[in-house]
């Protein structure tokens, strides 16, 4: 595999995380506009990128592949505790 095709290969493992992060902090901050008016769009989805990138890393080291079920639920899990913990936890 070339360098280019590994780049690739990571890439596409990781992309499902970070558009879902950011499309669930873009509807958050839409949803919630009031709660979440200090709160920056790019912190929610970066926290939340890196919550479902460890979840689909601990869902390979669990499951042994990627694309089943468990694991793309461990990915929904993974981005949303950390985006609901900065936008919701008791100050």
């Amino acid at each position: 595999m070339s360098p280019i095709d590994a780049f690739w290969h990571f890439s596409n493992l990781f992309a499902p995380a970070w558009v879902l992060a950011g499309l669930l902090a873009l509807f958050a901050k839409l949803l919630w506009r009031r709660e979440l008016k200090a709160l920056a769009w790019r912190r929610l989805a970066t926290w939340g990128g890196v919550g479902g990138s460890l979840a689909t890393l601990a869902a390979l080291a669990l499951l042994g592949r990627d694309g089943k079920m468990l694991g793309y639920a461990l990915l929904l899990l993974g981005i949303c505790l950390p985006q609901w913990w900065l936008a919701f936890r008791p100050k």
